[in-house]
């Protein structure tokens, strides 16, 4: 260190310290550089105070004591039998002693000793007048999978301890797809499910029901939206990439009548059959959108009778359904709840006339979850508290049922998850745990071909310096939750794991930079738990993809997400079936992307128009003669594999069935090991899910489908379909 450093420079390296980079190579290949402003900024949403020079000077030093002057890390992962852990020695202690003690995942001990100075140097320092080195304590490759304690004493008057985390070298890989076997499955969004049977959304009897016409067509799976927890008092805030907590389930996604206590409830029972409640719930059933506050009017009521009836013959009784419930609460213990608690607490709020947007907005002394005042509203509110918990109990039950059901009817992988890259900023989980949020940036993308003026998503990222104090506690157990009944999970927007583009409050979404993430060690505990859960990644890798993340997803058995319209050659032509990356799931569209029918009539483009969201007619005009060539690549790759239809006969012509089976067979005969179906394209769906860029301009993730989930799989063209698709990927 420089004895009288400019603060400029110290305030720079302090950003590099924390992950903050000083420039990036955008989607044209240009280097662009961060502005002092976004560096100052970002820095100060992480909560360092740059305008001090003092505080930015205690900032670095404590980072240089944890990284060269600590015996021991606060967390070391390692992989794959290398059990290499780095420790901090001063160069004038290298004759001392070092012991070593392991308490393991599985609770035995390991014990050791070695002279300091045996151990293999691997940095060196001179910091305060003081030499320092970094050495690496090998530990015997027996150590299990899982997290262990490791202790260690340098002689007398130095300590340390270190969590560390013993990971497998890849993620779970089922043995079909490890054997080269390519498999296939529905994908579809829960919400947008029909049925003469639910209550005006898809819920999770509508899933069992998908998964046994799947299952009984070939499928492995079936795959789904985030189904993450959203809010109680907001039913309307409805993108399930920006819920309330990641930890736990939609409680809309509860097949009321499905409830145990349903079949025996005279008073839930009567509610429903009355004149009243019949009519809204027909009303609900039939429109073509979802009415979330009116569901959640419908079902919350019924829920409250449910719980009321659960609590008083079997919690008082203590039968085996009773302590089957108190052993989920045990099982989620404090996260639970937190999240019980936040929920009854903006209920109660919210019926008291303060129906806040967020906790934010609530009474100063309600903003954080361990103040007296929450303590005693929990005391008080006991009852309302458990019975959010008892809808979560009941949510996961239903859910872990339907994996069951796929998993006993063969299917390989069973249900497929999605795992948002983060949550609202006003949600229970941003309340539970405010250490390791920054509520002063937004998490988003840099500027790119689809997105000029970069995009800036509203939800707030985690500072990869508090991830790591709390030996990345915070992301094993969000993996570990979204893993529980899944046989398989998406990761949105998997570069997360390596940068985030951090949006200062305030700042336009091109005026943001990148933070970097621990890559390596996030990737290890993804492994930890994928392993542990039998649950295969997919890293969805769409747009600008560093090479870095592509390297990791390789190593780490991460598959790729492969949509079809994105996978071009350099001519502007579809990527040929044979050249698909075989560790991938190949699908034709998403659901921020036109549906087939949609792309081919170019209804999405004219949706576009009418809302106005071209930057101007140069723009909108190149857009359009795109999709003209797009349309006519994608005629001419169906006909290289002989897969073209006789209509449509050119790009002009209409969209019909024929074209839209020669694209599934398209993709069934990929080498992607995996091929998911979009449900709106088995049923010739033109609008979109979701338009980005719009909120209140296009009902996003409002939309229904026009069929119920039994005309959609007794249809005889969708039969047809599912028999072909499957007919080529077993071939």
């Amino acid at each position: 260190m420089s004895a009288e450093p400019m603060p400029e420079s110290r305030r720079n390296h302090l950003a590099w310290l924390r992950g903050l980079g000083e420039a990036y190579y955008d989607y044209r290949g240009e280097l662009r550089s961060f502005s002092a402003e976004t560096r100052i900024a970002i820095l100060g949403a992480m909560g360092c105070d740059v305008s001090d020079p003092g505080a930015v000077e205690r900032e670095i030093s404590e980072f240089d004591a944890s990284y060269w002057q600590a015996l021991l890390p606060s967390v070391a992962v390692v992989r794959g039998g290398s059990n290499k852990v780095v420790m901090g020695i001063p160069a004038d202690r290298l004759e001392e002693r070092i012991d070593w003690r392991l308490r393991q995942a599985d609770g035995r001990e390991l014990v050791g000793e070695v002279t300091a100075g045996a151990l293999a140097e691997v940095g060196r320092i001179e910091l305060n007048g003081q030499m320092l080195t970094r050495r690496e304590l090998m530990l015997p490759d027996s150590v299990p999978l899982g997290f262990s304690e490791l202790r260690a004493h340098l002689g007398a008057g130095k300590s340390g301890r270190c969590a560390l985390i013993s990971a497998p070298s890849q993620c779970y890989e089922p043995q079909s797809l490890a054997t080269g076997e390519r498999l296939w499955g529905v994908a579809l969004q829960l919400y947008t499910l029909r049925s003469e049977a639910n209550w005006g959304i898809g819920d999770f009897a509508d899933l069992e029901a998908v998964v046994r016409y799947s299952a009984a067509s070939g499928a492995s799976f079936v795959g789904l939206n985030p189904l993450h927890a959203m809010f109680q008092t907001d039913p309307g805030h409805c993108s399930p990439y920006s819920p309330s907590s990641r930890h736990f389930l939609n409680t809309l996604y509860i097949s009321v009548p499905a409830i145990p206590e349903y079949a025996v409830s005279d008073a839930a029972r009567d509610l429903v059959s009355s004149t009243a409640f019949a009519s809204e719930l027909e009303r609900v059933r039939k429109h073509p959108l979802i009415d979330y506050s009116a569901v959640s009017e419908l079902k919350m009521p019924v829920l409250r009778i449910l719980y009321e009836q659960f609590r008083r013959e079997q919690l008082t009784a203590d039968t085996a359904r009773a302590r089957q419930f108190r052993s989920f609460q045990d099982d989620r213990g404090e996260t639970l709840r937190l999240h019980a608690l936040h929920d009854a607490i903006a209920l109660h709020l919210c019926e008291g006339g303060l129906c806040a947007p967020g906790w934010q907005s609530w009474p100063e002394s309600y903003q954080r979850p361990d103040s007296p005042e929450v303590l005693a509203f929990e005391a008080r509110h006991a009852d309302d508290v458990e019975f959010h918990a008892w809808m979560q109990w009941v949510a996961e039950d239903q859910l872990s049922r339907a994996q069951r059901v796929a998993l006993e009817l063969d299917m390989k992988i069973g249900l497929y998850g999605d795992y948002a890259v983060s949550v609202n900023a006003s949600g229970s989980e941003t309340w539970a745990d405010q250490e390791v949020y920054r509520l002063g940036a937004a998490v988003g993308a840099p500027p790119d071909a689809l997105a000029l003026q970069g995009q800036d998503w509203g939800i707030p990222p985690q500072d990869p310096q508090s991830l790591k104090r709390r030996q990345y506690r915070p992301f094993q157990k969000l993996i570990a939750a979204n893993m529980r009944n899944f046989g398989a999970l998406r990761l949105d927007h998997v570069m997360a794991l390596f940068r985030q583009w951090w949006v200062p409050v305030g700042f336009g979404a091109t005026e943001g930079g990148y933070v970097h993430y621990p890559l390596d060690d996030l990737m290890s505990v993804l492994a930890l738990e994928s392993v542990s859960h039998r649950c295969l990644v997919v890293g969805e890798d769409l747009g600008t993809v560093p090479d870095e993340v592509r390297d990791a997803m390789a190593r780490f058995a991460v598959y790729h997400y492969k949509v079809l319209l994105f996978e071009k050659e350099g001519d502007g032509s579809f990527r040929r079936p044979e050249n698909y990356v075989a560790r991938s799931i190949a699908t034709a569209t998403t659901h921020d992307l036109p549906t087939l029918l949609g792309f081919w009539s170019e209804s999405d483009l004219k949706l576009r128009d009418e809302l106005d969201l071209f930057p101007g007619e140069v723009v909108r005009q190149r857009v359009y003669e795109e999709r003209a060539e797009d349309k006519q690549h994608l005629l001419s790759a169906l006909e290289l594999q002989g897969l073209r239809p006789t209509t449509p006969a050119s790009a002009a012509d209409p969209f019909d069935e024929a074209l839209a089976l020669a694209v599934h067979s398209y993709l069934a005969g990929s080498t992607a090991r995996l091929t998911a179906l979009q449900i709106e394209d088995l049923i010739g769906t033109a609008e979109p899910v979701n338009v980005p860029g719009t909120s209140r301009e296009y009902p996003n993730w409002r939309r229904k489908l026009h069929l119920t989930v039994e005309e959609t799989f007794e249809s005889q063209w969708v039969q047809q379909t599912l028999r072909d698709v499957d007919r080529a990927r077993s071939g």
